[in-house]
């Protein structure tokens, strides 16, 4: 198994674990991190994690499909958890896309369907708006202000 392989299913495991330290530890210092939700850089990258295993009290993970080579990688994995805001049940599906350097994740970029996530996770309004560019920008504000106050609240530091 190549090392970048180990990686991602050292990351995952981590993450099943709610072991946020230990995910930090998967990543460069400069990564980055894309979402529909996040377009994180450096410091923002192992805080949004922090924050999601800290908040997501009823969240299980699973991962599959894990591959690596030296600059690439992949891995799909289901995440089930309430979300916070409106307290519904969310099963979100996504695919994962890594990029390495120096043995660490360089850049990591998550997609998913976010029409089916609007409408688990907010309701009537996801069935309504979720397809459109104005909720998408809503919930990218509301998530990046989140983690904003998230990390000034811990002091920034880890």
């Amino acid at each position: 198994m190549h090392p970048n392989q180990l990686l991602i299913q050292s990351f995952y495991e981590a993450f099943s674990r709610k072991d946020y330290r230990a995910m930090a530890e998967c990543y460069h210092p400069e990564a980055t991190f894309i979402d529909a939700a996040f377009d994180l850089h450096g410091k923002e990258v192992p805080a949004m994690w922090e924050m999601l295993c800290k908040r997501g009290k009823d969240l299980e993970l699973t991962f599959s499909n894990v591959a690596a080579d030296a600059l690439h990688g992949s891995a799909d994995w289901e995440a089930r958890y309430t979300f916070s805001q409106t307290g519904r049940k969310v099963h979100n599906i996504i695919h994962a896309e890594f990029i390495f350097r120096d043995g660490k994740i360089w850049s990591h970029t998550d997609t998913f369907d976010f029409y089916r996530w609007a409408r688990q996770a907010l309701g009537f309004t996801g069935l309504l708006l979720g397809w459109t560019a104005f909720l998408h920008k809503k919930v990218q504000k509301s998530a990046m202000g989140s983690l904003h106050k998230f990390m000034a609240e811990k002091g920034n530091g880890f």
